[in-house]
């Protein structure tokens, strides 16, 4: 079994809610100021700043501050870890199918031949 890997839950549990994809659909055009990402969605600024404390502790996002004004910008490698993880379930599961559509023609040559 593969090594267990916490910092993966945490970008699948960031990723699971809708205004926390939204907030990165949004910084995926440029860095953007928590006034800016708070603008389209209806809710508390207490809550929004859960949502970032979220993404950013995830490593899908970055903060700075500059006087009175926090802006954030997606991580330049934050989905690295979720790439890795999918290509190795493609690969599996691949490998998986593959394996499967031999034995289906092994069958299908065995019955044809009588076997």
């Amino acid at each position: 079994m593969a090594k267990y890997d916490s910092h993966l839950d945490q970008i699948f549990a960031a990723l699971a809610d809708p205004t926390r994809r939204a907030i990165l659909d949004r910084l995926s055009r440029g860095p953007a100021s928590t006034s800016e990402l708070a603008a389209p969605h209806d809710m508390a600024m207490p809550s929004l700043l859960g949502h970032l404390a979220k993404l950013e502790t995830a490593g899908l996002v970055n903060s700075t501050k500059s006087g009175r004004v926090r802006t954030y910008a997606r991580a330049d490698t934050a989905f690295v870890p979720v790439q890795n993880w999918l290509g190795h379930q493609s690969d599996l599961w691949t490998r998986r199918l593959n394996e499967l559509d031999s034995y289906a023609t092994q069958l299908a040559k065995d019955r044809n031949n009588g076997t």
